[in-house]
């Protein structure tokens, strides 16, 4: 006779099973991993596109195959500071030849920042058979896989996107809204390091966007981007992912915004928290350096330092 409590016991083992080939299953629907990218590559219909941050990085050597979408001209307009137009947005998925039924792959350096930005604009204009490539450039190349500085020319596709859905983008007015109420019921996460979140410096060294004040919207919480991932740049598990924003107060029972400088270090978080976890999120795209810049704005800041920093 088996007992009750050996019955629980592998009740319970097969429940966690269930729990995480269910998970597998759900990361595998927004992430793939460097074995399975490699072993697709010769697919007809799938398209690998690489967004990075660093200027030459596709020039230099990239994923055989991949077409390269540079953030600062291609994924923006470049007279407005605003996300690139359905139009135009359209027009360059149909150069890299994607069709309505191509799976997309995207990935980049400094472990996907900008490729989390890329799969943002891809969700406003309803491209939704998007994953990112798990550990980005990065771990690719620390795996020696291969590089190819050959770019591929593709026959024109025939993708059409949606207009945008701005569900997912948060604006000033949607932050100035949360910072001035006295119970918010949205919580803003502040995803840039504890030194910018404070206020003791504005930005990090380097950089020329930049905002005049120093600190962060009142409320928000500081979960740096880069807790969300493990040294080889992939995402930390759902079950990490949900322990860690938990414990700033974030477990998904309220719509969440993200921001960071410039909104692409946010993008990375809202993926995590988004289509990781699942929670209702928006990214700030405008982030610090409209914020820290607005007139009649609310501060906090927490170095003494809202006047420029130190």
């Amino acid at each position: 006779m088996i007992s009750v409590s050996t019955t629980a016991r592998r009740f319970g083992a097969a429940l966690a099973l269930s729990l995480t080939a269910g998970l597998a299953q759900a990361n595998s629907d927004v992430l793939v991993s460097t074995d399975w990218l490699a072993g697709e590559l010769d697919r007809d219909d799938l398209r690998v596109i690489e967004v990075s941050v660093n200027p030459g990085q596709f020039e230099r050597g990239h994923i055989p195959g991949a077409v390269n979408l540079r953030w600062h001209t291609d994924l923006v307009d470049t007279v407005s500071r605003d996300i690139v137009s359905q139009e135009n947005f359209q027009a360059l998925l149909r150069e890299a030849g994607i069709n309505n039924d191509t799976d997309i792959v995207l990935y980049g350096d400094t472990n996907n920042w900008f490729a989390a930005w890329g799969a943002w604009i891809f969700e406003i204009y309803g491209v939704d058979n998007v994953r990112l490539l798990d550990g980005g450039r990065n771990k690719w190349e620390a795996e020696g896989r291969a590089l190819s500085p050959r770019q591929t020319n593709y026959a024109a596709g025939d993708i059409t996107v949606a207009a945008a859905d701005n569900s997912i983008r948060a604006f000033l007015p949607d932050v100035v809204d949360v910072a001035r109420r006295d119970d918010p019921s949205t919580q803003l996460v502040d995803i840039r390091s504890a030194a910018e979140y404070e206020g003791r410096i504005i930005a990090p060294d380097g950089v020329a966007e930049l905002a005049v004040r120093a600190g962060h919207i009142p409320s928000a919480v500081n979960v740096s981007w880069g807790q969300a991932v493990n040294e080889d740049g992939t995402f930390k598990s759902a079950d990490e992912l949900r322990a860690l924003y938990a414990d700033a107060g974030v477990d998904g029972s309220q719509p969440v915004i993200t921001y960071c400088r410039i909104g692409e270090r946010s993008s990375h978080t809202w993926f995590a928290l988004s289509k990781i976890l699942g929670y209702d999120v928006k990214n700030y795209d405008g982030s610090w350096t409209e914020y820290g810049n607005s007139v009649g704005v609310p501060v906090t800041n927490l170095a003494g330092t809202v006047w420029g920093g130190q």
